[in-house]
């Protein structure tokens, strides 16, 4: 059966949102961290700490994705990751954040795909304890590039390429290119996982049957907005809205316990911007949410919209 994985999401599919979500829907055969930074040691107070830190992935299978453009700073956080029980990891080629791309990592490494080869051919000469995905777009300006690309990765081994089948300039806008990817189907030398715009079961086995040979499907934004996207997937329960309110309770008092109410707050809204799609109305939904100022607020909108 194609495996389901959850997307990295920057602020929003954290440590605690993946344990929380485990806790209470599962489902997930693999959970992948949002962005860090090759580091060469791991102080677990901070943020990239914090979601490094083995307790904190404990019993579940987490990947983390690393951001850089340095293959030698790469290689020694992959063996950094070794040391602590990770046994794979991710690349993001895919970021399209205008202050990662102005730095040439993320999708902005699509621009050059000479600057990709080196940068595999340093990578993948070293001794890697670990196999190494990579996490990509079809291109930074148009789906034209993507042959290109897809041949510079058909050049290494590559454990898994996870394809996010929109090129840069789109970000999260319009329909995911599904032409390009079945080129990918045909042509990609790695196991490909689809990413882009699963909100649902149905869609899901819809995708399943169209590519029947896909290793994985990666979710984001569609698990925050139904966090019990994958237990349906898996098993065609679908969430009730009890078990929603469960799942929001516990997520908004782990933050709080962690961050306090200011920061839990922000936490919530991003949250929110995926959740609230769930509700009839939901421009009106979201902006209930977001004038909320402080915890009172806050929970009182919760509660007439739950």
């Amino acid at each position: 059966m194609t495996q389901r994985y959850l997307a990295p999401m920057e602020e929003v599919t954290g440590y605690l949102f993946r344990q929380i979500l485990n806790r209470h829907f599962g489902g997930v055969d693999r959970y992948f961290t949002p962005f860090l930074s090759p580091v060469t040691g791991c102080a677990f107070k901070t943020r990239q700490g914090r979601e490094l830190d083995p307790k904190h992935n404990e019993g579940l299978p987490v990947v983390p994705q690393i951001l850089t453009d340095d293959p030698d700073a790469a290689a020694e956080m992959i063996r950094f990751l070794a040391t602590l029980g990770y046994t794979e990891a991710n690349l993001n080629f895919g970021c399209p954040s205008g202050t990662v791309v102005k730095k040439n990592r993320g999708s902005g490494f699509l621009r050059d795909t000479e600057a990709m080869e080196r940068f595999f051919e340093r990578l993948f000469s070293q001794e890697l304890p670990m196999p190494v995905s990579v996490k990509t777009r079809l291109g930074f300006a148009d789906a034209a590039e993507w042959p290109a690309i897809l041949a510079v990765y058909n050049h290494f081994p590559i454990s898994e390429l996870i394809v996010h089948a929109r090129v840069r300039e789109e970000w999260y806008g319009g329909t995911p290119n599904r032409e390009a990817f079945a080129y990918a189907c045909e042509n990609s030398k790695a196991p490909l996982v689809y990413n882009g715009d699963i909100t649902s079961a149905a869609q899901f086995q819809e995708l399943t049957e169209e590519f029947p040979n896909l290793k994985a499907v990666m979710i984001g934004r569609g698990a925050v907005a139904d966090p019990g996207i994958f237990r349906e997937i898996a098993t065609g329960v679908s969430m009730s809205p009890a078990e929603l309110r469960e799942f929001h309770d516990d997520l908004y008092r782990s933050y709080v316990n962690l961050w306090g109410v200011k920061d839990t707050l922000f936490k919530m809204k991003e949250v929110w911007g995926y959740l609230g799609d769930r509700f009839p109305d939901a421009d009106r939904a979201k902006k209930h949410i977001h004038k909320c100022r402080n915890e009172a607020e806050y929970l009182a909108a919760v509660r007439d919209l739950l």
